[in-house]
This record gives C-alpha cells, structure tokens and sequence, in this order.
C-alpha cells in the first residue's frame, strides 16, 4: 500500500521554508506545495510576490507545486468552496495530510483543522509553539534568507520593506512587532535555503503602497484568503516592494 502523501501550506516565506526544513529533517519531506494566488494580479496572496519567483521556489526545492487561483476579492463563502474542491482533487490523488508553518494563533490554528477535517484531512504544525525571538535566529542560522517584502503600514514605517531578514533586521524591530511577524506586521520571500539547489537571482523592483478592505461587511469577523483573520489583516495598509526575477 502506497505511503499517504502530504502537502505543505507554501506562502514564500521564511516560515513555510523552516516548516519545510523541520520536515525534511525529520524524514517528512512533503510531496506538494500548495499556494493561494491572485488570479488577477499574478502574485502570492497578501505577500504580492510574483508568481514566477513562487514557481522558481518550487523547482529549486524539487517539490511539485499547485497554485489555487483566487479573485482579488474573493469572499470566505467563495474561498472554503474552492479550498474545499482543490482538497477533495487531492484526496483522490492519495492525499490526506496537510501542513501549516503556523506558530501561536490559536484561532488561525483551529480553523486549519476544521477546514482539514471538513475534506478528511490530518494536520500537522512544525513550528507550532515555538519562541518567535529564537526562531527568527534559527531561521537566519540556518541558511535561510530571505528579504523583506511587505509590511503593515500601522505597524512599520516604509524603510522596513525590501531588507534583508537577518539579525540586523530582528535588532530593529519595534517591541510590539513580533519577529516572525506572525502577527502580520511583515512577510517575507525567500531566496536561499538549505533546501534549494541553487539561490534564486533578483533585483529589488519599485516600493509601493496599498490600502484594503474586507471583501463583505459580514466577512469582517471572518479569516481571509490566506487564513488571517481579517480584524487583522484588513484595517491598515501595506507597503510592498517588488520582487523581479533575474532568470
């Protein structure tokens, strides 16, 4: 009988790339990536990372990768029905594990299960309950690198976005950011793992601002696309700096 498959949860940055890393450590090397992207604008939801440099991940890693196209405004009704029928595709294809670079939200937590469970899926968290101040060195230390590609305007001012993240980075922060920004302050893209065959090239492209709001009023005390509750995710705007591909 064939060894059930699992996927990992990819957003492009350091903390879906220290998942990944913990799972191959551990003989659980993930036989997909999975990424929501906007379908309108050819980036990673809320990280607004090219598709190209996701792609380029993907092929680095030597994992398989599959991209759920999402409408920039796309509704929670809209995104657990689409969610739903991509999980029962790969249930069929011998799936039934998913993975989640997630470390202290409860909520966000409990809705991956629900959602798993909903499409008879497992779960696992790598990273779940990890100190965030000693996991951003750990991930620097391990040959991570990543740079600094969005960050929530309330929360860090626009010479934040497009560094580096890296020690000099972490001493920066403010005391009500979190270090792995799992609260949202920032996202990141990475570049360089020990995982890749080779680091990805790029130029650091143009900085831009953009503003968001919920998609319906009754989504207000819901998740968004990428699983972020939207009292979060939705009240501010985020300063972003383009990623170009030099391949």
């Amino acid at each position: 009988m064939p060894a059930a498959k699992r996927f990992l949860s990819w957003s492009s940055g350091k903390d879906a790339a220290f998942s990944l890393w913990r799972l191959i450590q551990s003989g659980q090397k993930p036989d997909l990536l999975l990424t929501t992207v906007n379908r309108d604008y050819g980036r990673v939801s809320m990280h607004g990372l090219r598709i190209e440099l996701l792609r380029m991940q993907s092929r680095r890693a030597g994992i398989p990768l599959l991209e759920i196209p999402l409408a920039a405004d796309v509704d929670m009704e809209t995104y657990n029905r689409t969610m739903l029928q991509y999980l029962q595709q790969l249930k069929s294809e011998g799936f039934t594990r998913g993975c989640f670079g997630d470390i202290f939200l409860e909520d966000l937590k409990e809705f991956r299960i629900r959602q798993m469970k909903s499409a008879g899926f497992s779960t696992c968290f790598p990273v779940w309950g990890e100190d965030t101040h000693q996991m951003g060195l750990d991930i620097i230390r391990s040959g991570i690198k990543a740079v600094v590609v969005t960050v929530n305007a309330n929360k860090l001012d626009r010479s934040f976005v497009g560094r580096n993240y890296d020690e000099s980075f972490l001493n920066d922060l403010p005391d009500d950011v979190d270090p792995c920004g799992e609260n949202g302050e920032f996202h990141t893209f990475v570049y360089d793992t020990p995982f890749f065959d080779s680091p990805i090239p790029f130029t650091r492209g143009e900085t831009v601002f953009r503003s968001y709001k919920p998609c319906k009023d009754e989504d207000s005390k819901q998740f968004d696309r990428s699983g972020n509750n939207q009292n979060r995710a939705w009240d501010t705007g985020f300063w972003y700096c383009d990623i170009l591909p030099d391949e």
